[in-house]
């Protein structure tokens, strides 16, 4: 059995072996669960402390020796809801986070973006606008990150974020989708792997080349400058 979930309530891998080694043992000797995790004894002993302190292990000594077992899985129960408080909690301050985020903003900034991760939180900022202009559509997102974006685009039209998509002309046709426009510019723009994304304040120069990164400003002027770059090619050169 994998547990490696136990990691959301605060389990280090050591500490996630050790847990499933009893848990598939029954009653454990240091020997046996040595035995069954290859971890070192004196690991395996300060491991073991830190499951009892938490509750998540018992033991019984007999004749000088100790063997171990699990604590009824309630007590799992019990810090899943322990983590979800916390959690909560936390929802609740993001209110104040967002307003002294906001307070402390240059009138113009620049950020990079680097990697699948970097990319996604830039695909999450999105969803906080309701219009988002993109130029040099390639639909690269389709190819490199399928499953995530199965489900940021349920996410996308249940939130009404409308797209306005500039493909390129050898671009795949992209499927119709609610809130999702697209017009096709002619064969004279480039086809760099470099796409740009316009979205409230802000402009990301998105690379999805070997390197994949994105160069983000964020500036009123430099968005409702290319907004109207966007608008231009909409209107009169793309169909």
């Amino acid at each position: 059995m994998n547990l490696k979930e136990l990691s959301h309530i605060g389990l280090t891998q050591g500490q996630i072996k050790v847990y499933s080694a009893i848990l598939n043992i029954g009653t454990a000797s240091v020997n046996q669960i040595h035995e069954k995790t290859g971890l070192e004894r004196r690991a395996i002993y300060d491991i073991i402390n830190k499951l009892i302190e938490k509750g998540l292990i018992t033991y019984t000594t007999e004749k000088k020796k100790r063997t171990y077992k699990c604590a009824p899985p309630n007590k799992l129960q019990e810090k899943i809801n322990e983590k979800k408080q916390e959690l909560e909690n936390f929802e609740k301050i993001i209110p104040e986070i967002n307003k002294l985020y906001n307070s402390k903003k240059e009138e113009i900034s620049l950020e990079v973006y680097r990697g699948e991760e970097g990319i996604k939180t830039l695909f999450e900022d999105m969803l906080n606008y309701k219009e988002n202009r993109f130029l040099g559509r390639r639909w690269y997102v389709l190819e490199q990150m399928p499953l995530f974006w199965i489900h940021y685009n349920r996410r996308r039209i249940k939130d009404k974020v409308t797209w306005y998509n500039l493909s390129l002309h050898d671009a795949p046709k992209f499927p119709k989708e609610e809130f999702m426009k697209v017009k096709v510019l002619p064969e004279e723009f480039s086809g760099s792997p470099s796409i740009i994304w316009i979205f409230g304040n802000k402009v990301a120069h998105v690379n999805w080349g070997e390197n994949l990164f994105a160069f983000v400003m964020e500036s009123k002027e430099i968005a409702d400058n290319y907004k109207k770059y966007h608008k231009y090619l909409w209107d009169k050169v793309a169909k």
